[in-house]
């Protein structure tokens, strides 16, 4: 009679476990996402100790690194490889890498002559895939271009399209980051939706920042469902009520449990925390990663 007992407790919990197993891995599967870093972030500090700086990103529990330019040669002083390493002996995934597509407008009292080279797509688009390809990463990041003026916008869709191309020919995935400008009508247009119809989108996919896209009023979820499938990488941040100042994720008011809701039908697979010029950048991170902890 014991061992009959014994033998029908075992076949309950194990039809229970069986039960309930699709529905845990499912959760599970739902709250690993991998959760990354922009490394501008970190832009004008970085620098100063690439190891160390990468080593305290892994201790937050980040896993994912989105790179951008820099005041050293190279990735961060290194050679694409050498840096590809790093990452991985401290147990990160360097995924994308942003160029900007046109030389920068320098700011009013900005001294450019303190900077180093910067490759453009308009004028080095070459010279940027065969940069990326060689490091290892997968994907190529317009990080912006000028979209001021009706010609410049089309001035944009040749070198997307162009460089697009030579990024599809050396395996990497081309994509385009937005700010709010590309959701605003630039004469008649905006230059996202330009983008969207007269670049291919095997030729180009996009990493939507969510929260600049948020302060010009786009509907996240509904865009993902205009171009299902084509927003492979996404910037995460968040805004004041007015959408005057960046603030640690989950302190602002975008909505972001409803946007990761409808991840899937976006597409995303890569998330990166980005904090324009934060008074304290791993302060920043350490309360983003605990918000998206919560809704990841």
């Amino acid at each position: 009679m014991n061992s009959r007992r014994r033998f029908l407790q075992q076949s309950s919990a194990f039809l229970a476990a069986s039960v309930l197993a699709p529905r845990f891995l499912s959760a599970q599967s739902f709250t690993n996402r991998p959760v990354g870093i922009q490394l501008f972030t970190f832009f004008g500090k970085f620098d100063q100790d690439v190891k160390g700086n990468l080593q305290k990103i892994a201790e937050l529990g980040y896993s994912e690194i989105e790179s951008a330019f820099s005041m050293l040669p190279g990735f961060y002083g290194m050679k694409g490889k050498e840096f590809m390493a790093l990452n991985k002996d401290l147990g990160l995934n360097w995924v994308s890498h942003h160029v900007v597509g046109a030389p920068l407008k320098p700011r009013p009292g900005m001294d450019m002559s303190r900077f180093p080279k910067m490759i453009n797509l308009r004028d080095d688009a070459q010279q940027a895939v065969d940069n990326a390809a060689e490091a290892g990463v997968k994907y190529l990041v317009c990080a912006n271009i000028p979209i001021d003026t009706k010609e410049e916008v089309a001035q944009a869709v040749e070198f997307l399209n162009k460089a697009g191309e030579l990024a599809k020919k050396a395996g990497l995935t081309f994509c385009y980051h937005n700010h709010d400008a590309e959701f605003k009508a630039v004469e008649g247009a905006k230059p996202f939706d330009v983008f969207a119809s007269q670049v291919p989108a095997d030729l180009l996919k996009f990493e939507l920042d969510l929260g600049w896209a948020s302060k010009a009023g786009v509907d996240v979820v509904e865009l993902f469902k205009q171009h299902p499938g084509r927003f492979p990488l996404c910037h995460i941040k968040d805004f004041d009520s007015e959408f005057k100042n960046i603030l640690p994720v989950g302190e602002g008011v975008v909505n972001y449990k409803r946007i990761f809701d409808a991840a899937k039908s976006g597409g995303l697979e890569h998330f990166f925390v980005e904090h324009d010029f934060p008074k304290d950048a791993f302060e920043s991170l350490r309360i983003s990663k605990k918000a998206l902890d919560a809704i990841l």
